[in-house]
């Protein structure tokens, strides 16, 4: 089905209730694997960081990794969930063809973590509570690189090479309950609640979550079911979506492709599905099985895991503050409105933000600079603004600038224009662009008598007490110097020479 052949999504939406299920995977930032000794470091060489265990040879036993299990942990109470007393690893069998065991080591009725909820913040400040079924334990894939297509998928590769580096790194599997009751807004629930949960994995430091680089994935469930009825409908699995927008496509897409099909009178696969970032579509990868499929049957080459409750104790009053918490004491100590605070998360700019404050800028005008000049900037490019060619260190030091007075804030938004069109550091800006501030007087002087001279009835109205009209003078000094007086100066000296008192 191609992107024409969807149903509008208010169509979808006046018909059809959605309901998600959103499975995160979360790479751990471990040093070794999850059951041997090999290391997890990226940009090695293909196939050179494995060993008997992790490639499934006979007689190789596996170990649990013990910071593998402390992540979890820590996982699992940030989440809100129950730690399990006792729980065990699971195979999952079925054929892998970059899982050289042909089974993953994971975790299935016996999660260590279960039961918990993780509450997320929406555009216009609406919390919406996503319940967490469990977070479970378990082992990565390797990596098949296909060769010979034009899109660099198995569908026509002339073959495949497998790198099992990836292989046995740890994962946490997080798995909702079903999220019923977000309506039209699904989509959004959807990326918010990755947004979130990315956000808490960092502040952890158990992973560093990057998308982008499948250190952390969704796998996006979605079914339909007609307004008014209980049953939920047959579900699809967009497999391994990699960014905060594309999981909001997906489920997207997918609401007014289920929505398409079933207003034809046809029935939905129960299918995993791959996303496509180019137009935002979905298409069919195999059929998705149950979970008696799988074989599950509980790993006989480790022993149970039971965490001490003095240990799950002093994993939880170690807990950092978490991101609902560090945003509400950021907001606070700022003294800005809830909705003001909401703009700078909606725009992406918490952190840049704070990063420029880091650098000597004061929070009033990192603010200023990254949700106006900067976030319009982003909006006409189409970029994140965290992709903005312009460092917290360069916006710090153009606050610094305007602040010492060597700028206004239009020969500021002069020099940020060209920071970003890489013309160098803004004081180099300054140099190139000859913006300084013009406050001697002995320049502004002349332009302020000339001012005077071409705006005759304006300087009489000043001198008969008119105040307010001085800002015209102003005005036409700004003109004569290109925009590079400094206003309050001018001011001084347009009511001097009237002889005024200000």
């Amino acid at each position: 089905m191609t992107v024409t052949d969807l149903l509008s999504y208010e169509d979808a939406l006046a018909s059809y209730d959605p309901v998600m299920g959103l499975e995160v995977h979360v790479e751990l930032g471990t040093r070794t694997k999850m059951f041997c000794g090999c290391s997890t470091e990226l940009g090695a060489d293909p196939n050179s960081q494995t060993c008997p265990t992790c490639l499934g040879l006979p007689g190789a036993l596996p170990v649990v990794n013990a910071v593998g299990v402390e992540s979890a942990i820590k996982i699992g109470l940030a989440l809100n969930c129950e730690i399990a007393q006792w729980c065990r690893f699971a195979r999952k069998n079925y054929f892998y063809p970059d899982m050289p065991k042909n089974f993953q080591t994971s975790q299935y009725d016996e999660p260590i973590a279960y039961n918990g909820y993780l509450d997320v913040q929406l555009e216009d400040g609406e919390v919406f509570r996503v319940e967490i079924e469990r977070a479970h334990m378990e082992e990565d894939t390797g990596k098949s690189l296909h060769v010979g297509g034009a899109t660099g998928r198995i569908h026509g590769a002339s073959h495949s090479l497998l790198d099992y580096n990836r292989a046995g790194i740890p994962l946490i599997e997080i798995v909702t309950k079903p999220i019923e009751g977000a309506g039209a807004r699904a989509p959004e629930v959807a990326k918010a609640y990755v947004a979130e949960l990315r956000e808490l994995i960092k502040a952890l430091g158990v992973s560093e979550a990057r998308m982008e680089q499948g250190q952390m994935r969704c796998d996006v469930n979605l079914s339909l079911r007609p307004l008014g009825q209980k049953k939920f409908g047959t579900r699809s699995e967009t497999k391994n979506v990699n960014s905060l927008r594309s999981v909001e496509r997906a489920a997207r897409f997918e609401i007014q492709r289920h929505a398409a099909v079933l207003s034809s009178g046809g029935t939905i696969l129960q299918e995993t599905r791959h996303f496509h970032e180019e137009d935002g579509s979905t298409t069919s990868g195999r059929i998705k099985e149950e979970a008696e499929d799988y074989r599950y049957f509980p790993e006989p080459d480790l022993v149970p895991v039971a965490p001490a409750r003095e240990w799950v104790e002093e994993l939880r009053a170690g807990l950092p503050e978490l991101p609902r918490v560090r945003r509400k004491r950021i907001q606070d100590g700022w003294g800005i409105a809830d909705h003001e605070m909401q703009s700078v998360l909606n725009a992406g700019a918490l952190d840049l933000i704070l990063a420029t404050i880091d650098e000597g800028a004061d929070a009033a005008a990192a603010r200023k600079w990254w949700m106006g000049e900067l976030a319009r900037h982003a909006n006409e490019s189409g970029t994140e603004l965290a992709e903005v060619p312009i460092t917290p260190a360069q916006v710090a030091r153009v606050a610094a600038l305007v602040a010492a007075g060597d700028l206004n804030d239009k020969l500021a938004r002069q020099v940020i224009e060209g920071v970003l069109a890489g013309e160098g550091e803004p004081d180099q800006v300054v140099d190139k662009r000859g913006l300084k501030v013009v406050s001697d007087d002995g320049a502004l002087g002349a332009a302020v008598d000339q001012a005077i001279a071409d705006n005759a009835a304006v300087a009489d109205k000043i001198r008969g007490g008119n105040l307010a009209a001085a800002g015209a003078l102003i005005g036409a000094v700004m003109k004569l110097t290109r925009g590079q007086a400094d206003a309050k100066r001018v001011r001084e000296l347009v009511l001097e020479k009237l002889g005024v008192q200000g």
